[in-house]
């Protein structure tokens, strides 16, 4: 750690805490810590630190790490994390607005509790909204794309920036949204419907996910993204993978595209392991599988 980074960061109201065992908060268990992990008190603790840090500091935002693997090395400079109260969530008549911590899942609650449907498929999505739009994550057949109307992002000088879809330009599983931007809030589309439907698609949809994927096990959700016309888990299983292990690592027996700790795996087993994957797909199909799973950090 360089022992003179605490004391370049501007003074905020938030909380600094460095050398953040990062391990604890992402859904792997695995990897190393943040050399500073900032928590902002609100939107605008965060403009502020955005605009007062050294301009070479790096800065990475996490949400839950539903989707991460942070690298046994840890990750260098500045790692963001957006505490509850980025969370809010307040219905506009058919429309949601999210803040960018608000679990998916919960999002999808709450619209259903205010006979608001097409959002139900948030359900099924570990993670928060912030990261779903980063991501333009989805499943069951929708995605995020289908129902965002517009973002608030804070860019690295602090700037507010309003974007719509076109500012965006979502496509499979990515958001054209450029990388520094650290989003705030979102609001999403939904149709008036009864309490009673959505709560019952809601409810199937939770059934067929824990009936068909590792939801209790120390995972990163869906490893894979799924080539065109192709089902990511489908190659892997055609491979000889299902039940593949590196050191605690290991293919789910469930689902072949969730990858899972199964004991004290550390992050170079479940990436290398990850890799094998790949490789043996390769082989055998001749197709390239591209990481769904975002790895940061340093090896």
């Amino acid at each position: 750690m360089n022992p003179r980074l605490r004391d370049a960061l501007p003074a905020v109201r938030g909380t600094y805490q460095e050398h953040a065992a990062l391990r604890d908060i992402v859904w792997f268990r695995a990897g190393g810590p943040a050399e500073i992990l900032f928590r902002p008190a609100d939107e605008d603790d965060l403009r502020l630190f955005l605009a007062s840090r050294p301009a070479a500091l790096p800065v990475t935002v996490i949400g839950v790490g539903s989707n991460l693997l942070v690298r046994d090395g840890g990750i260098r400079g500045v790692v963001v994390r957006l505490p509850a109260s980025f969370g809010r969530c307040v219905v506009e008549k058919d429309r949601l607005r999210a803040g960018a911590a608000a679990l998916d899942a919960n999002v999808a609650r709450v619209a259903a509790g205010a006979c608001v449907g097409g959002l139900e498929f948030l359900r099924g999505i570990p993670g928060t909204i912030g990261g779903a739009v980063r991501m333009n994550a989805g499943c069951y057949g929708r995605e995020v794309r289908d129902v965002f109307v517009e973002a608030a992002a804070i860019d690295l000088n602090g700037n507010r920036l309003i974007l719509g879809a076109e500012d965006i330009s979502f496509s499979y599983r990515h958001c054209g949204a450029p990388e520094g931007l650290i989003f705030v809030e979102a609001v999403l589309q939904g149709v008036p419907e009864s309490r009673e439907a959505v709560r019952a698609r809601m409810e199937a949809l939770v059934s067929q996910r824990e009936a068909t994927q590792p939801v209790r096990a120390k995972t990163g959700g869906s490893t894979f993204k799924n080539p065109p016309a192709q089902k990511a888990w489908q190659l892997i299983d055609q491979a000889g993978c299902r039940g593949l292990m590196r050191g605690a690592a290991q293919v789910s027996p469930l689902h072949c595209n969730f990858l899972i700790n199964t004991g004290a795996a550390s992050a170079a087993d479940i990436e290398q392991l990850g890799e094998e994957v790949r490789a043996r797909v390769r082989a055998q199909s001749g197709i390239e599988l591209e990481w769904e799973i975002q790895r940061v950090g340093v090896a």
